[in-house]
């Protein structure tokens, strides 16, 4: 198998959708505009350095959601797939990801960010399969706040495509994969596959990548 993995922040997308989505909800009403800013600029700046502790974030990004509830979410989602997500999908992008597919290659996002944001944004870009942070549900199918499984962040990523590749009677040495990312977070990953790629990379993952001889791919 020739597999293709993608991070999707700043990799496919020159957003952070999780970010902007927790915008978008101050947009709208849901959060108020100064607390939630705040906070939300100090998680982000945390995840930048590599110290962002997942399970105190989940709960503080899905509290809106939990408090408006599915119906409204997903009313809500819907509108900034319209306005935020769908105006800032490139031509660049789509072009990278249709010729894997048109290859052959078995494409795959792993993201950070929750599937409550991101399902939807992979079905816009054209791809099925989507590996990102899980979020427990209660019976009812409502958001808890909490995380299902391993978060595919960091060191999580590999775990959480190595899992990927098991369901599927694989593992490493059964694929030829390539990674897509920006950020020094998914080193680990990078380190991993068989051609990594820096794309749009931050300037700690550019130098390793400069060093390290690894292709660098100006998406944006």
């Amino acid at each position: 198998m020739k597999l293709a993995l993608f991070d999707l922040d700043h990799t496919l997308l020159p957003i952070d959708s999780d970010y902007a989505w927790g915008v978008f909800t101050t947009t709208i009403g849901w959060t108020d505009p100064v607390d939630f800013a705040r906070r939300n600029d100090e998680f982000f700046a945390h995840y930048r350095a590599g110290t962002l502790d997942v399970h105190a974030y989940v709960r503080f990004a899905t509290a809106a959601v939990r408090r408006a509830g599915p119906q409204a979410a997903q009313a809500a989602h819907a509108r900034f797939m319209q306005t935020v997500v769908q105006p800032v999908i490139t031509p660049q992008a789509l072009a990278l990801l249709r010729g894997h597919q048109e290859a052959g290659d078995t494409v795959v996002i792993v993201t950070a960010t929750n599937d409550f944001v991101t399902r939807p944004i992979a079905q816009a870009l054209g791809v099925a399969d989507l590996i990102a942070v899980e979020l427990e549900r209660d019976a009812s199918g409502c958001i808890t706040g909490e995380i299902r499984g391993v978060p595919s962040l960091r060191e999580g990523k590999v775990t959480r495509v190595e899992q990927w590749l098991s369901e599927r009677q694989l593992g490493w040495a059964d694929v030829q994969s390539t990674f897509y990312t920006d950020s020094l977070n998914d080193l680990s990953l990078l380190e991993k596959v068989t051609h990594p790629v820096a794309t749009n990379p931050d300037p700690a993952l550019r130098a390793i990548a400069l060093a390290r001889g690894w292709r660098i791919l100006e998406l944006f």
